[in-house]
């Protein structure tokens, strides 16, 4: 089962991100990602298998942004891969999405028609596509992911963040 954890702080936030991810693996997972706002950038760090291999490499990369997402994934689209893991990137924005979108065929068609290039095989980056150009009209973040919402069919919950 996934789970999505964000957090906005006053210090660094990634070691916060993967500790609540360890407190989710009793839950069962295939891989875990976390992403973080730094310096108006988007550090994205995704693992397939133990979230202690993404606690190694969140060390390694001293990941300081006080804004960020974290994901443990249990694959319903797609294999189990670091490609398929949350959380997903377009045009500045990462989300994370625990649930199902019923209607991300037709929504992928769509957005691959208006030049979206997919690097993972899950229903989550039709969201982040979607989010990056509802963005781009309104420049409001909380606006974009209620105008997507009203495109999506199914139970999800959805956690993003902009650069």
């Amino acid at each position: 089962m996934c789970g999505i954890i964000g957090i906005v702080g006053r210090e660094p936030v990634a070691g916060h991100l993967v500790e609540a991810l360890k407190r989710l693996e009793y839950r069962g997972y295939d891989s875990a990602g976390v992403a973080v706002a730094t310096n108006g950038t988007l550090k994205r760090l995704r693992s397939a298998g133990r979230v202690a291999e993404l606690a190694a490499a969140a060390d390694r990369e001293k990941l300081t942004g006080n804004t960020g997402i974290a994901h443990t994934r249990w694959a319903t689209h797609g294999e189990p891969s670091e490609k398929n893991a949350h959380p997903h990137l377009s045009g500045g924005i990462a989300v994370v999405h625990n649930g199902i979108i019923e209607n991300y065929v037709e929504l992928r068609a769509e957005l691959e028609k208006r030049g979206h290039k997919y690097k993972s095989e899950t229903d989550t980056e039709s969201v982040a596509h979607l989010l990056s150009d509802e963005f781009k009209k309104s420049g409001d973040l909380a606006q974009a992911m209620r105008e997507v919402c009203k495109e999506l069919r199914g139970s999800f919950t959805l956690l993003a963040i902009h650069s």
